[in-house]
């Protein structure tokens, strides 16, 4: 094994091929160690995040460095064939790659049995090992911007079917009717870990071959709620709420995320500014992690219908409230405001900071998806983002709340009038870039491009970051605040919505004290990092001297 650091609570152990990656998340799962919040399995790497405060570093490295890799997972019973039509663009040149027809591009395909060995990429994405032994082709060069769902792509050694339309470098070679990711399903994902595969040519199916016969299904499935539910219609008698004038840029649903699915390929999501969206709970009186929304660059504009406690916190900006009579008055931030029947509350642009936080006392009456109400604008899974016109009621405020006192916003929030400073923790990869590219990180400058989501941060440098390993990264997992660095060598920092898993090298990673900062960061800021650990390989041995029992 090899351990490579990731973050102050995470590191990256890589092993020397799937089926002892496999072994030891088997051994992890049957036994698994204290500390230790999720494991993200990939190819040949699997990415641990852990609370420092149960268990130390060394002592996670030496328990893990002492597990058996002997015994090799097992595949369950459960069996899924999925149809496909073979009619991909990329069929041609896969069988060209292989010296061999289409034809036998497709024999082989469907001749073997496949087995789920993880997930990532998106919600229901599976990577499939076990296919025929010719099968290892390179990724597309270039990537297609758009992948339509259901799509069955090759990757190096695996298979795998894209779950939704998305951006993607795999060799498509056909397409599957049967949806990978279907949120009205008990269990969402088709495919989960250790499940076997099997691919059947719809073509050899004669008269099923038109609607793929009972395994026709709609490809997508959507979270986007009904009309009903954000309406007037949908309020019970008495029923407090919020009626949306104006949504801003982006307005969504977020609470602290939605952990531990990350076997059906979904990531965690949950609000960029966690620190912002407590503190809105607490000033009105919720627990702080009940869902508030989050709403970037300002003009959100909610009108109170009935009598509602508000609070509203994250980025410096100016809050007004406009009453029914037309009179206009200032309120501040960080403290409870109460709203009459028919006060519209209005956020402007903000001066530092970027993402607002708006909490209502009682909490938004808002269902949850996979345990969370968070938004994840990438995977597609929660609640719509609102749109103008949306009722959102309000539950009665729990007995014995209590609101809480007005609080501080928090200290240097990002503006564009200084540079941004993040603390970054150096590795997992960053023995990938050339020693220059790793001290300009750094010694430069980096702005932050209008392309800049939830996703992520992308940045853009003077000079960009070089690369003294070559050739392909499998796919391993990422952390939030991981620095991915593509072959343009202009960084992505991952944010709240990013991907579990990725296909190139990360440089750093941004220390957990300063995650909610960089979710506060404008487009146009400036930003530098500032390594608190150098990269180096962890050893188990070197660590056994303060590592405790676990």
């Amino acid at each position: 094994m090899r351990f490579l650091p990731v973050s102050l609570n995470a590191l990256l152990v890589e092993l020397a091929d799937l089926d002892q990656t496999l072994a030891l998340l088997a051994s992890l799962q049957r036994d698994p160690l204290p500390g230790v919040e999720e494991l993200v399995p990939a190819a040949r790497t699997i990415l641990v995040r852990f609370r420092p405060t149960a268990c130390s570093l060394a002592q996670l490295m030496q328990a893990i460095a002492a597990r058996d890799l002997s015994r090799r997972a097992e595949r369950t019973a459960s069996l899924v064939e999925i149809p496909v039509h073979y009619h991909g663009e990329d069929l041609a040149e896969v069988a060209l790659l292989l010296g061999i027809t289409p034809e036998e591009v497709v024999r082989r395909h469907t001749g073997s049995e496949y087995t789920v060995a993880f997930t990532g990429f998106a919600p229901g994405f599976a990577y499939l090992a076990g296919g025929h032994p010719s099968f290892n082709v390179p990724r597309r060069a270039t990537p297609r911007t758009r992948i339509p769902a259901g799509a069955v792509g090759l990757a190096g050694a695996f298979s795998g079917v894209y779950p939704q339309a998305s951006p993607g470098g795999w060799q498509i070679i056909g397409v599957t009717p049967v949806a990978m990711w279907d949120l009205g399903r008990a269990q969402p994902a088709l495919l989960q870990p250790g499940y076997r595969v099997r691919f059947v040519d719809i073509a050899t199916l004669g008269a099923a071959a038109g609607s793929a016969g009972a395994w026709a299904q709609a490809v997508t499935a959507t979270a986007v709620p009904a009309a009903s539910e954000r309406s007037r219609d949908a309020l019970a008698p008495g029923q407090t709420a919020l009626q949306v004038k104006a949504t801003g840029l982006l307005t969504v649903f977020q609470d602290l995320g939605r952990h531990g699915q990350a076997g059906q390929g979904v990531s965690a999501s949950g609000a960029m500014d966690q620190a912002a969206l407590k503190a809105a709970n607490r000033l009105v009186g919720n627990a702080s992690g009940v869902a508030a929304l989050e709403t970037v660059g300002g003009g959100l504009q909610l009108q109170s219908l009935g009598e509602t406690v508000v609070a509203v916190t994250g980025a410096d900006a100016p809050l007004a409230v406009k009453a029914a009579d037309g009179r206009r008055w200032t309120v501040p931030g960080h403290q409870a405001v109460a709203l009459a029947d028919g006060d519209v509350l209005g956020i402007g642009r903000p001066v530092a900071g970027a993402r607002s936080y708006v909490a209502a006392r009682g909490g938004f009456a808002v269902a949850p998806v996979l345990g969370s109400c968070a938004t994840d604008t990438l995977a597609n899974v929660g609640p719509a983002p609102l749109a103008v016109g949306d009722v959102l009621g309000l539950r009665p405020a729990p007995a014995g709340a209590v609101v809480g006192e007005p609080v501080l916003p928090a200290a240097d929030l990002p503006a564009l009038e200084q540079d941004v400073v993040l603390d970054v923790v150096m590795g997992p990869r960053t023995d990938w870039f050339t020693p220059a590219a790793v001290a300009r990180l750094a010694a430069q400058r980096w702005q932050v491009t209008p392309q800049s989501n939830r996703v992520g941060l992308r940045l853009a440098g003077e000079m960009p970051l070089e690369r003294a390993v070559g050739g392909e990264l499998p796919s391993e997992g990422t952390a939030l605040g991981a620095l991915q660095v593509p072959p343009s060598g202009q960084p992505v920092l991952f944010l709240a919505d990013h991907p579990l898993t990725g296909g190139y090298p990360v440089i750093a990673t941004v220390a957990p004290h300063h995650l909610d900062r960089a979710g506060q960061i404008p487009v146009g800021a400036w930003l530098r990092f500032r390594p608190i650990r150098a990269f180096e390989d962890l050893s188990p041995a070197a660590a056994s001297g303060e590592a405790g029992t676990l």
